[in-house]
């Protein structure tokens, strides 16, 4: 069973995120920071990260440039209600593999997920 990482500051967001994956079967994991979310990613190696950009400690961009530099493979996914066409350059631009804008359908969620985590699948 695959593992989703979910970072964001919103406690709402992260269980709102958590149910739509657990129910599609997911494994589920989050982080409120992103000193947390780093942290985590090497204690839960997740398949996939789902990334807001916003957050008090460290912005998400940030927080993606440090996974790329520990780990060349990491996969993230950004979450953001910042959907400017400029935002979503730079989110590709930093490695990011997907761009979500806030508020996201259950749909486009676990159509993103899947498409992300079956991508590597032999």
């Amino acid at each position: 069973m695959p593992t989703i990482m979910i970072v964001d500051d919103s406690g709402y967001t992260r269980r709102t995120h958590r149910k739509i994956l657990e129910g599609a079967g997911y494994q589920v994991v989050e982080a409120s920071t992103g000193m947390a979310a780093i942290e985590g990613y090497f204690l839960h190696h997740p398949d996939l990260v789902l990334l807001d950009l916003t957050m008090a400690d460290m912005g998400g961009l940030d927080v993606l440039q440090k996974f790329r530099e520990l780990h060349a493979g990491a996969r993230v996914v950004v979450i953001s209600a910042d959907v400017q066409r400029s935002t979503g350059k730079m989110v590709a631009e930093s490695g990011a593999l997907g761009f979500l804008g806030k508020p996201v359908s259950a749909e486009d969620l676990i159509g993103t997920v899947r498409e992300v985590i079956e991508a590597d699948a032999p």
